[in-house]
């Protein structure tokens, strides 16, 4: 049988637990935050107002942005937009294929596939130079006399002759989805991904697009796993799409599970960068995509 506590152990017990739960209080509220460590982002032509790279750039550091997508092969002054990085800070993550409408690496025309081919070629050299790490690929679209089948076959063919540059110069190509009649389906993603056999290929997903097709954002997230590189997203209502009306909306106004679509990132381990795809604005439009950014992602 245990001996009976006196008056001094009794207190000196008491204190040390009230002091241990003070100390556990103090560590729980001072821990990081769960969920998924995310880095917000925007697309290079929704900067409006600023006439320079930097002055863009220094815009995007005040309101909280961290990094941005340039398009490619494009007008910017490429020795600019480095030395804007170098001093604001702002991070250029990637680069999106400027071309892959018009010069669809899934066209009958061997020369139109060609053009497409030397045109991603381009973009992998400049997201390199601008220390880049994804490039961003539409790579086809079933239009006309293009069936799926052969948009898989022509973009897998063209994009094979790409990896040994991608890999040579360490940028992911990273394949989107969007409305192309062309991958709607997370499985289909999956293998047209699984098929290069090689980590150079991943996934971009679009978080809005694909509302559309049936599938909840956060389940494509949860099987596309780490295939998934990166992610960007804007505001969609299936309500307005269905009723033929610009389904197009503020971000956190539309259909989006945005609570799902954390917890499904939580699961995949996925860290790094969100980037809005919204229209563009000035600095006042721009603070109200940043402040709704940090609502939809609990930041």
């Amino acid at each position: 049988m245990s001996a009976p506590l006196d008056r001094r152990q009794f207190l000196h017990g008491t204190l040390a637990g009230a002091a241990l739960a003070a100390s556990g209080q103090l560590l729980d509220a001072d821990a990081p935050k769960k969920g998924p460590k995310l880095k917000k982002a925007v697309k290079y032509g929704m900067i409006q107002g600023p006439k320079t790279i930097q002055e863009k750039f220094e815009l995007l550091k005040s309101l909280g942005f961290q990094g941005v997508e340039l398009d490619s092969p494009s007008n910017v002054n490429k020795e600019e937009a480095v030395a804007a990085r170098d001093k604001t800070g702002i991070v250029i993550h990637g680069v999106v294929d400027s071309v892959h409408w018009a010069d669809r690496l899934s066209d009958p025309d061997e020369a139109v596939r060609a053009r497409g081919l030397a045109a991603l070629k381009t973009a992998l050299e400049d997201c390199k130079v601008y220390g880049g790490d994804t490039f961003l690929l539409v790579p086809g679209q079933v239009k006309d006399n293009v069936t799926y089948e052969q948009c898989y076959e022509r973009s897998q063919a063209e994009v094979k002759k790409a990896i040994p540059t991608a890999e040579k110069l360490g940028v992911k190509i990273a394949i989107e989805v969007v409305w192309n009649n062309f991958i709607t389906k997370p499985e289909q993603l999956i293998q047209y991904v699984d098929d290069f056999k090689t980590p150079a290929v991943g996934a971009y997903f679009d978080v809005s697009n694909m509302i559309k097709y049936g599938v909840k954002p956060g389940d494509w997230i949860r099987k596309l796993g780490k295939r998934m590189l990166k992610f960007d997203f804007k505001g969609f209502s299936l309500a307005k799409f269905n009723n033929k009306e610009n389904p197009w909306v503020d971000i956190g106004e539309g259909d989006e599970d945005w609570p799902d679509v954390l917890k499904a990132l939580d699961e995949v381990g996925y860290e790094g960068w969100a980037t809005a795809e919204v229209k563009g604005g000035d600095g006042t439009w721009l603070k109200d995509v940043a402040e709704r950014m940090n609502r939809v992602l609990a930041l």
